[in-house]
């Protein structure tokens, strides 16, 4: 089934649910590329992207969240995981792929929602920003996730595994709400957006008074992490 398929990620759901007798995980990992600069990318190519990777986690989300909504109203606590697939590219940026990169921000959106909304009905909720070999990277950046000949294989996506089991595990019943960078043996926790420097005037700002203070907040304010690719 098509995950961004309404009917299609309802499918998908309860084929679990009938299967296996209920649903514990859902891992949402699908997506694909369609690279170009801002200036010359189509609005097919737009949305072809942000329909797979952020619509697409939505409709899978939306079904298994029902599902254990109900189970929680039917005093059935349930104690269930949500793992999201997002990316360097939707922490960060990166240049040529500002169609997947908003996908993948709003992914860390969404997942953040997501937690607050589902922490009632016992369910946690987590991204992933792995950086690994598949299909598609190996398409994207061949060089870089080419397998060395010998020694630790940093970007085989066997690395991103064991996070991924472990956010599903009871283990991990108390961290929800988090995105994590997993690369090889690197894990991180990404530290997003939080409310910086402030001023507070009290009063309606003019233009003319806002270029200092506005200079004064970035001098004080962390420095961004530059684009991937700038």
């Amino acid at each position: 089934d098509d995950v961004a398929d309404w009917d299609g990620a309802k499918s998908l759901v309860h084929t679990a649910i009938e299967e296996f007798g209920g649903l514990d995980v859902l891992v949402n990992n699908a997506g694909f590329l369609r690279d170009r600069m801002l200036v010359a990318m189509s609005v097919e190519e737009w949305d072809a992207v942000v329909r797979v990777h952020l619509r697409g986690h939505f409709c899978t989300l939306r079904h298994a969240a029902g599902y254990w909504r109900e189970q929680s109203k039917a005093g059935a606590q349930p104690d269930a995981r949500i793992i999201n697939t997002s990316s360097g590219a939707g922490i960060m940026g990166s240049v040529g792929q500002g169609n997947y990169s908003a996908a993948k921000a709003g992914i860390v959106g969404m997942t953040l929602v997501a937690a607050a909304e589902l922490a009632r009905y016992g369910v946690t909720v987590n991204a992933i920003a792995p950086a690994a070999r598949t299909r598609m990277t190996e398409l994207a950046m061949p060089e870089m996730m080419k397998a060395p000949e010998s020694g630790f294989d940093a970007m085989a996506p066997e690395n991103v595994s064991p996070l991924v089991v472990w956010l599903g595990s009871p283990d991990s019943r108390e961290v929800t709400g988090r995105v994590f960078e997993v690369e090889g043996g690197l894990v991180s926790v990404a530290d997003g957006w939080q409310h910086g420097p402030r001023v507070d005037k009290g009063d309606r700002w003019s233009p003319a008074e806002l270029g200092d203070v506005v200079r004064d907040l970035i001098a004080k304010a962390p420095a961004p992490t530059p684009v991937y690719g700038s």
